[in-house]
Formats: C-alpha cells, sequence, structure tokens
C-alpha cells in the first residue's frame, strides 16, 4: 500500500539548497526508441519485421533470426514478477541519497525477461503485474513495474515522484489568466493540490471575464506579468522566481491570416513577439532558479510546459503566420529542454488541435474544450512525459505527419489555403 504524500514542512532558510545529482544517463543510439516512446508516454520494445520475436535489451539484430528489420511497437507491459531484491548500497550518487530501492525481474508476456525498478504497491512474492516505461531525471527511459489494479495515492510513491511532475504540494506558475484555457488551467491544477498558482495578468486594470471568480481561490494569487515586457518578466522573477516549482506558459496571440490575407508585418510580429520572444524572456528570467531548486525537497522544482500547437508540426495555411510563430517556439523549446535536462527540469510540450475559443469560430468540430486541454496537461506532469497532443485532431495530424510530413503539407495545402 502507497503511503499519502504529506505536506512537507516549511523550508529552513538557512540551510542551503542541495545541488541536484542525476542517474546514470548515458544510453547507446539504438536504446532510444525506447526513450522516445517513453517521452509520449507509451512503453515500446523491439519487435522483429521477419519472425516476430520481441527483444530486450536493445540490439542492432534480431536476437533469434539476426534480421536488422527492428521496428519499436507498442507493447501491453503484462508479465510476471519472478524475483527482487533491495539495494542497500551504491556508489553512484543519486542512488546513494535514496537508498533503500527495489528492483525486480520481470517476465514480460511478450517473451523477453526485464530487470525493473519496482513500485512500492508491488510485494515481494511472485505476482502478475505491468511494467510501464518512464522518463528518469536524466530524461532517459528506465522500466517500472507497477501491480496489476491501481491503489490509492499510486502517485505519491517516493520513487515514482523522482520521475514525474505531480503539482500536489507544489507552486505554480501560470503565465495568462485572461483566456479560457488560462483560467481552465488554473482550477485543474487547484483540484490537482497545487499550494500555490500564481496566475498571470497583462492588463490588472481590465475587469476580464472569469478574473474575479479565479482571485476568489484560496490557492490562486493574481500577479501583473506581460511577457512582451522583459521587465515585467524580470520584476515578477525576482519577486517569485526562487518559489516556483512548476511553470506553465501558456500565454500566446493567434490570428486567423495566411501571408497574403493581411498587409504589413504587425500580426506577425506580435504573434512571434508573445508565442516565440515571450518564451525567450521567460526562459532567460525563470530557466536559472528552476535548475538552482532541483533537488529543493520532495517538491523540488520540477518541469516546464509550453502550450504549443499541432500547427507547428506542418503550417495550416489559413492559420499560417500563427503556425509559424509556434513552429519558432517548438524550436527553442527544444533548446530549452536541452539546457534543462543536466539540472532535471523536464519540459513538456503541448500539441493541441484547434481549441474551442474565439480565434476557430469558423473550424467545424472536433475541437478541444479547455478544460480538456488543462486536464491533459496535469497528466502529462503526473505520468513524466515530455510530449502531448490532446484531442483527436491532434492525434490524426500527428500520426500523418509521422507516415510522411510532404503528403501532409500538400493535404494541408489543398484543403486548407
Amino acid at each position: 500500500m502507497t503511503m499519502p504524500l504529506m505536506r512537507p514542512k516549511r523550508k529552513n532558510p538557512v540551510l542551503r539548497t542541495p545541488q541536484i545529482n542525476l542517474p546514470p544517463g548515458s544510453r547507446g543510439r539504438v536504446a532510444l526508441g525506447l526513450t522516445a516512446a517513453a517521452a509520449q508516454g507509451r512503453f515500446a520494445l523491439q519487435t522483429c519485421e521477419d519472425c516476430g520475436a520481441v527483444q530486450y535489451p536493445p540490439r542492432e539484430a534480431c536476437h533469434r533470426c539476426l534480421s536488422p528489420r527492428l521496428r519499436w511497437r507498442e507493447q501491453s507491459g503484462a508479465g510476471r514478477l519472478l524475483a527482487t531484491t533491495t539495494l542497500h548500497h551504491s556508489n553512484d550518487l543519486y542512488f546513494r541519497e535514496r537508498l533503500p530501492w527495489r528492483l525486480g525481474m520481470v517476465q514480460l508476456d511478450a517473451g523477453p525477461s526485464v530487470m525493473a525498478h519496482l513500485h512500492g504497491a508491488v510485494g515481494d512474492d511472485a505476482q502478475r503485474v505491468r511494467l510501464g516505461a518512464r522518463l528518469d531525471r536524466a530524461g532517459q527511459a528506465v522500466l517500472i513495474a507497477f501491480p496489476i489494479e491501481d491503489e490509492a495515492h499510486m502517485a505519491d510513491d517516493p520513487m515514482l515522484r523522482e520521475m514525474t511532475s505531480d503539482p500536489k504540494f507544489r507552486k505554480v506558475l501560470v503565465t495568462d489568466g485572461k483566456t479560457a484555457v488560462g483560467q481552465a488551467l488554473v482550477k485543474a491544477l487547484v483540484k490537482a493540490g497545487a499550494d500555490i498558482v500564481w496566475t498571470g495578468h497583462a492588463e490588472p486594470w481590465k475587469k476580464l471575464p472569469g478574473m474575479d471568480e479565479l482571485a476568489r481561490l484560496p490557492q490562486v494569487s493574481l500577479v501583473p506579468l506581460d511577457v512582451t515586457n522583459g521587465r515585467s518578466v524580470t520584476e515578477l522573477a525576482g519577486e517569485i522566481g526562487g518559489k516556483v516549482d512548476i511553470v506553465i506558459n501558456n500565454a500566446e496571440v493567434h490570428r486567423g491570416f495566411g501571408i497574403a490575407a493581411r498587409r504589413g508585418t504587425d500580426v506577425a510580429r506580435a504573434e512571434m513577439d508573445v508565442n516565440y520572444l515571450g518564451l525567450l524572456r521567460l526562459a532567460q528570467e525563470f530557466g536559472p532558479p528552476l535548475k538552482g531548486r532541483a533537488a529543493d525537497g520532495v517538491t523540488h522544482a520540477s518541469a516546464w510546459v509550453n502550450l504549443l500547437s499541432i500547427y507547428a508540426l506542418s503550417n495550416f495555411p489559413p492559420h499560417g503566420t500563427f503556425s509559424a510563430s509556434k513552429a519558432a517556439a517548438y524550436s527553442l523549446a527544444q533548446c530549452l529542454r536541452a539546457e534543462m535536462r543536466p539540472a532535471g527540469i523536464r519540459v513538456i510540450n503541448v500539441f493541441p488541435g484547434p481549441i474551442d475559443e474565439e480565434w476557430n469560430q469558423q473550424l467545424p468540430p472536433p475541437k478541444l474544450a479547455p478544460a480538456a486541454l488543462a486536464n491533459a496537461v496535469v497528466k502529462a506532469l503526473r505520468d513524466g512525459v515530455e510530449d502531448v497532443y490532446p484531442g483527436d485532431v491532434a492525434q490524426e495530424w500527428l500520426e500523418r505527419w509521422r507516415d510522411d510530413p510532404k503528403v501532409l503539407e500538400r493535404e494541408l495545402a489543398l484543403n486548407g489555403g
């Protein structure tokens, strides 16, 4: 049984914040397919296209027929726990700080036997388990054995919390609270147990719908934040930067124009100023404090979330300049992820399809409800994934993009141009 996480005691300001030690992060290139699947919340193993054998650990050739035609395919993870052991000593700094650490040998129904970390709800006796892949603090895939049936407080397991960014008892910054998405995010985070949710609003003198309701929530604190203004970002970072555990950057400007639909560059400039340069300003000011607190107790700084768009993968001509700004932000977010990884901070990119909001009024259903998007963000934090594609349109778009990006580009040009 997993014990629920208790509210951490207030930090002694006299004590120095410990520095992060990461788990061993070196992996061979052939094993990156396991990490790529785990980044999206999937457990995948190599499957031979000639003989059908499923294998682990990853190899360059099939262990049964030596075929090089190996494809990563999602697995159910069902298996049987054969044996367990508890690690009481380690020369690795990361594990030394977290001993004892439980491991087990699992025989998968798919064939291979694997060594996996054990969730606290899994006992030492032989039993049925389900294997899942998660990203550790170094950003590499590890295997975890879970019980077949979920129990209460599963997410509070100390080992699992090391690999996720559960908002429970954490302090979160949501950069824009005036939109329907921003307000849904704030409410979802409060429901998930966030301790404080700082909510940015660029124009505090305006009486915007929903803001009074947010202000009445005891966990919510409205703060002035304009991501287009460097001074505004710097001042807020100086005030709360050393306290924030999770940054959720949902600030965006979205206009429905291509290239020839409007003269001048004012709209495109505004989109780039918020969607791309806004992210850059936030990363420069809030990134260093986050990295400095990555080992700050059980509710350490843990994640950065970017609200992007499925249009970042391939330009949607009716929303051409918006798509371009999100593509630029996506590229910048990849740089941010690389810089945050040595500190163990998870960077989560969210690629929703069309959201049910004012700038998508002319698009037919299905459209993503703001509440559904907010729930997807909270789930991503709890699961510890890196890339999220919420909504039917985003899922279909992703599959078509994976199949052939050039074909998708031509389809969008014909159907959306």
